[in-house]
């Protein structure tokens, strides 16, 4: 199942993978674990940076 959502706690509890997009293009692509832990691109982690404090 696909889900699209902009809610990270949500995707934390229920995600095996993420797919990370901006503008409509992937930017990241990577295990749920490994997305949470240490995001790899500069906009995944500027994402972060806005919704958690």
């Amino acid at each position: 199942m696909i889900v699209v959502t902009h809610e990270m706690g949500f995707a934390k509890k229920v995600a095996h993978r993420m797919i990370f997009m901006g503008e409509g293009k992937i930017i990241e692509d990577s295990n749920k674990d490994d997305f949470f832990a240490a995001p790899k691109s500069k906009r995944a982690k500027e994402f972060f940076a806005k919704i958690i404090h």
